[in-house]
């Protein structure tokens, strides 16, 4: 049986990420997917033109998503034939996360909508398109899913992430002192280990 494992990364992140995850999968074909979409809508058409154009000749897909990766696949993925995803640190209610932002940033709602696009000190934009995109557009996933979540996650609480694992019916493994990014050693082997047990 032939399986594709695509992996697809989080804001700040690249394909090349996916060359970690070969010698996991090691039968199967790691591809990284390097897109240049900013927005749900964008992600949507990207990603499923991509999953399309590389999936046809394999008889099995799994796939690898990180942070907002994980929330642009669910966007445009989630009609697809995939066997089963593995989410680290997933976005997973993006209204929330936004309206957070719009609360740190000191934001009303009608400011928002009024001007549109707003700036914040942390370097993200705040946009009213995307709020309005992110409410009207809710997620609908219904691979089955493992979840990796760090207990210091500074950007979906443990509330939000219980929330979604339940109503879709994923697993998940809290790593203790973990952050929103995977990247050090001890994180990175944590992980893998996290994957490994699962397959």
């Amino acid at each position: 049986m032939k399986q594709l494992v695509i992996y697809v990364h989080g804001k700040g992140g690249s394909a090349e990420e996916a060359n970690h995850y070969q010698h996991l999968f090691a039968d199967s074909d790691v591809i990284g997917l390097d897109y240049k979409a900013q927005t749900p809508w964008e992600a949507k058409t990207e990603l499923s033109d991509f999953f399309d154009l590389y999936s046809k000749d394999y008889d099995e897909v799994v796939l690898i998503a990180n942070s907002i990766g994980a929330y642009f696949s669910m966007c445009g993925l989630y009609n697809k034939r995939i066997s089963r995803a593995f989410f680290i640190s997933p976005i997973v209610n993006m209204e929330k996360l936004i309206t957070d932002m719009m609360m740190w940033a000191n934001v009303t709602e009608d400011e928002l909508k009024n001007k549109g696009e707003i700036s914040t000190q942390s370097g993200e934009n705040l946009s009213f398109e995307y709020l309005y995109y992110a409410r009207k557009n809710p997620i609908n996933w219904s691979v089955p899913t493992n979840i990796l979540y760090g207990s210091k996650d500074n950007v979906t609480s443990a509330e939000t992430l219980t929330e979604f694992v339940n109503k879709i019916g994923a697993s998940i493994t809290v790593m203790e002192g973990g952050e929103h990014w995977f990247h050090i050693d001890e994180q990175m082997s944590f992980l893998d280990n996290w994957i490994s047990n699962l397959l």
